[in-house]
């Protein structure tokens, strides 16, 4: 990868999400979303992970993390994962696969497009009907942000959150906003306005995943145009 674009990858934010093989349920009991947000936050350090925001589903997870180098967001993860696993089939006596393969995940622009994507990160209980208020939910970074021991918070945004964080996150996210996330999800796409996803498409060789927005095949770009 050219240095423009480590650089560029270096300097944003991810979404990433996993789930479930075959959409089984991962995490059975408390303990289970315990050890595993005890996983999420052990090596961030390590890695020079800024973990923003997090939230565990019976079946899958979503996470928005910022590193300060993209190459070890893979290395962060692959311990994260291989860790779990591994003392999930000793804990259960189980084997084989655990989650559908490896993660997906698509970068956020540093703006209001970050905190839609944690908007969207912590309301998934609500939108699943899990609760009422993401403050219900006990597997995700909303509650953890109120915790008094700093080890156990999610790590600052690198944008302004709105003041009242807990009624940004409960009001319902907009159809074309959901619609442009999923869109972003299924294609791992970069989410952001257009003329930030062109620049990042072209540095880092994912126009593919943006073509059905407009761009042609062959269509050459500057960076930074």
């Amino acid at each position: 990868m050219p240095r423009i674009a480590r650089t560029l990858a270096d300097e944003c934010c991810y979404h990433l999400i996993n789930r479930g093989n075959g959409r089984q349920q991962v995490f059975h009991k408390d303990g289970d979303y315990q050890a595993f947000i005890d996983l999420l936050l052990q090596w961030r350090g390590d890695y020079g992970m800024k973990i923003l925001a997090w939230c565990l589903m019976p079946n899958h997870f979503h996470l928005l993390v910022q590193p300060a180098a993209a190459a070890q967001l893979h290395r962060w993860m692959r311990r994260l994962m291989t860790t779990h696993v591994r003392r999930y089939h000793k804990h259960y006596g189980t084997s084989g696969h655990l989650w559908q393969g490896r993660y997906k995940g698509f970068l956020v622009q540093n703006d209001d497009h970050l905190l839609t994507v944690a908007r969207y990160v912590e309301g998934n209980p609500v939108r699943a009907r899990l609760v009422a208020t993401a403050a219900e939910w006990p597997w995700s970074s909303h509650r953890a942000r109120k915790a008094e021991t700093e080890d156990v918070r999610p790590d600052a945004f690198p944008c302004p959150l709105p003041v009242d964080w807990g009624a940004f996150v409960d009001t319902p996210l907009a159809a074309g906003e959901i619609e442009k996330l999923r869109n972003s999800v299924n294609r791992q796409a970069p989410f952001g306005n257009d003329a930030w996803q062109d620049k990042l498409c072209v540095a880092l060789g994912l126009e593919s995943t943006v073509r059905q927005r407009g761009w042609q095949k062959g269509r050459k770009r500057e960076i930074g145009a």
